[in-house]
């Protein structure tokens, strides 16, 4: 079979650096705990578990633009208590759902549009990196969730992201995946207040 995903490139060969827990990806957070319980059991296999959690940060944790919500979450625990969160944050919650059940996740970037024109600016966008020991290869997934316009799945055959990146209006996906978070993502959800202020008019532009 021909797996249509691009080259991707680990940040580290070690997999337990993409198991650590931090301060954003707080899986041993009581709230995180109690939710893995009812999403995850012995039996699944880490295909399984990747695509029930990736499904549960999609679907039920809404994306603050799509809701207009004005809340600002960053820290797995708080994404989840409020269920709501831009996609740095929400890709925090899916880290820590799945470090927390021993998959190695990793935090990988695009460089995409805002809207739908060059001249109303660019941003960052963050999902995930996956490693699957069972077929021993990365796979990348976006829980962003989805709107009209927007499908992203979990698929193992090709990559079903939310954005596709057009590279003639200057767009960028970056082949990477990084142990934590990118510093500037974290940084503007904990300087902000206003999530839809903060996602018209500060999201960082690159890495």
């Amino acid at each position: 079979m021909l797996f249509k995903y691009m080259k991707l490139m680990p940040e580290s060969e070690d997999l337990q650096d993409y198991l650590k827990e931090s301060k954003v990806v707080n899986y041993s957070h009581p709230l995180i705990k109690e939710v893995a319980k009812k999403l995850f059991n012995n039996e699944q296999t880490d295909i399984e578990k990747v695509k029930v959690a990736f499904q549960f940060v999609r679907d039920e944790v809404s994306h603050s633009w799509d809701i207009q919500g004005t809340r600002v979450t960053c820290t797995a625990d708080d994404v989840l208590k409020h269920k709501e969160g831009i996609c740095y944050a929400k890709s925090n919650l899916l880290a820590a759902f799945l470090r927390g059940e021993g998959v190695p996740t990793g935090f990988c970037y695009q460089r995409l549009m805002i809207f739908d024109t060059p001249d109303k600016g660019y941003s960052l966008h963050t999902l995930n990196g996956v490693f699957l020991n069972s077929l021993n290869r990365w796979v990348r997934i976006d829980a962003r969730g989805n709107k009209l316009g927007v499908q992203a799945e979990f698929s193992l055959d090709e990559e079903k992201l939310a954005f596709s990146v057009q590279e003639d209006f200057d767009e960028k996906d970056y082949p990477t995946i990084y142990t934590q978070p990118n510093d500037k993502t974290i940084a503007t959800l904990q300087a902000n207040t206003n999530a839809i202020v903060m996602y018209k008019h500060h999201l960082p532009e690159y890495l």
